[in-house]
């Protein structure tokens, strides 16, 4: 009987601790997953077209992304701590290189917390909260892990991707890289 009750409060435990590790969220982000931070690169040749960036934004404009600069598409949730840690970052570097488009992708996140996170940290590039366009990343590089940042060349095609929290090495690097191609 002892062993049942001790396997019992295991569990118990067991359930609680997982339970608190989405911060608050709702059950849908037990799945999430934290990337390491590697960088992906594909060479020129062996590129994949991105799906379409159009839909609707957090602040409620529909908005729709024509191919022709390099584009960074970053995916993130507010509940995600390291999209918190990382969004800094991408908001210095999408003021540093102005010549390249950022785009968010909300995912797994209700919008009206996403978009009070949005106007607190004065996000300066458009977030779509439609995130069936990450399915378009499906045959090249998808977003495996939140967050998730992807680089489009020039042509609209997958060029690379930061699988986790990116760095202002890392996101430099690999956006000088596709810009000087």
């Amino acid at each position: 009987m002892k062993s049942l009750y001790k396997a019992s409060i295991v569990a118990l435990i067991a359930i609680v601790l997982t339970s608190c590790s989405g911060a608050g969220t709702s059950s849908t982000q037990v799945s999430y997953v934290s990337g390491n931070g590697s960088v992906t690169y594909i060479q020129t040749a062996d590129r994949t077209q991105a799906p379409a960036l159009a839909g609707m934004t957090l602040s409620g404009k529909n908005y729709s992304y024509a191919f022709g600069r390099v584009t960074v598409l970053n995916v993130w949730a507010s509940w995600c701590a390291p999209c918190r840690a990382e969004i800094p970052t991408l908001i210095a570097l999408s003021k540093k290189y102005n010549e390249v488009t950022f785009i968010g992708v909300l995912t797994r996140d209700n919008p009206p917390t996403a978009e009070a996170f949005q106007r607190r940290f004065e996000i300066p590039y458009p977030t779509l909260i439609d995130d069936s366009i990450l399915l378009g990343f499906k045959g090249s590089l998808p977003a495996n892990a939140i967050p998730t940042t992807v680089v489009i060349d020039r042509n609209g095609r997958v060029a690379g991707r930061i699988s986790g929290e990116v760095t202002v090495a890392s996101l430099s690097t690999l956006i000088e890289q596709v810009s000087s191609e």
